[in-house]
């Protein structure tokens, strides 16, 4: 067992509910970490806000300010790295991150996505889904590699797709497992139970 809870950071782009739902699974108990910083690339992010509601350091990183992805990354690398940050969670981030900064955390950025991945990868998984006539969706908690939505699936939870549904309920379902998954994926790593075999990843006992 970890002496110290699991230091994180966290970049977001918009509300910052999945950031609430990790801050509130630390809070209950269920999540053996500690959120250190958010990052986002909007300065009027609301997850920001939230992170300042609880005293944690809150940055907004320009993308403007900086000549290139590659430069920006960096800059925000240096705000995870001045926290000591030993996870990166992607909550809501919405914009490609470069090679070199997945490489500077190797096996250790988390995202969720609003999809059973490898299926709908990308934006608008809700929408993907609806559009293609699938009978069931689900919500992703995934390793980043240097693709897109294409790291090793830590775990999945399926939604069924209704007849009534519109993207915006079908959201709203996928996302409540989101909240779900995503402090439990947090938990495993933290408990150095999180295992990659290849395309795999297995889950060890605890």
């Amino acid at each position: 067992m970890r002496a110290a809870p699991l230091i994180l950071g966290v970049l977001a782009s918009g509300r910052g509910s999945n950031l609430q739902a990790i801050l509130d699974a630390i809070d209950a108990g269920r999540c053996p970490a500690r959120v250190a910083v958010v990052v986002s690339d909007r300065k009027d992010a609301a997850a920001l806000d939230r992170a300042r509601r609880t005293g944690i350091r809150a940055v907004h990183v320009d993308p403007q300010a900086h000549p290139d992805r590659v430069a920006f990354d960096d800059a925000i690398a240096g705000a995870l790295d001045e926290h000591a940050v030993e996870l990166v969670c992607l909550a809501g981030y919405m914009r490609l991150l470069s090679p070199g900064f997945v490489r500077r955390y190797p096996g250790r950025i988390l995202n969720v996505h609003p999809a059973l991945l490898p299926a709908f990868p990308g934006l608008r998984a809700q929408r993907q889904a609806l559009e293609a006539g699938v009978r069931v969706a689900g919500a992703t908690v995934h390793l980043v590699d240097e693709g897109v939505d294409t790291g090793p699936i830590v775990l999945q939870a399926a939604v069924p797709v209704l007849a009534s549904d519109t993207e915006g309920t079908l959201s709203a379902r996928i996302l409540a497992e989101e909240h779900r998954l995503y402090p439990e994926a947090i938990r495993l790593f933290a408990e150095g139970r999180i295992e990659v075999s290849g395309r795999r990843v297995v889950v060890k006992e605890a």
